[in-house]
């Protein structure tokens, strides 16, 4: 048991969520206005590939559609973008990223608001692929402001 334990304790995840998009280039701009984020260096696959970045760290990776001949990333039209998926970010500033939402003119699903589950504030909007995306701030439930 105890070894079993010890292999538990090693084993790590990190997501790396990937979405297909239309334009590459202008979806790394809006991902990196919004979560004041950077992307990878200029590189000669820019405009079908990209990832996006907070503190050095992989958040998000961009794909443009049928480019690759990837699985699942053909046929833009097939199916409604990202149905089912939420992109959600945890922002350590969320009245910041509040106000880079309004300069992007997104589309606002859900206006600020707390969520009565956490106690935190969210804000779900839409990229400009359709893909829904919520930001909210801090975990309320780690910030002593959850409901128990």
């Amino acid at each position: 048991m105890q070894a079993e334990q010890g292999q538990i304790a090693k084993m790590r995840v990190k997501s790396q969520p990937l979405i297909a998009v239309r334009d590459v280039r202008a979806s790394s701009t809006w991902y990196r206005t919004l979560l004041d984020a950077t992307s990878m260096p200029e590189h000669e696959h820019r405009r079908r590939y990209d990832r996006i970045l907070c503190g050095g760290q992989l958040i998000l990776q961009l794909h443009a559609w049928d480019e690759e001949n990837h699985p699942n990333l053909t046929n833009a039209d097939a199916a409604p973008a990202g149905h089912g998926v939420l992109l959600w970010f945890e922002v350590s500033d969320f009245d910041a990223t509040v106000r880079r939402v309004r300069s992007l003119k997104a589309q606002i699903l859900e206006e600020p608001h707390n969520n009565p589950n956490s106690g935190q504030r969210e804000m779900w909007i839409r990229d400009p692929d359709q893909y829904v995306v919520v930001v909210t701030e801090p975990d309320g439930e780690e910030n002593g402001r959850g409901n128990s």
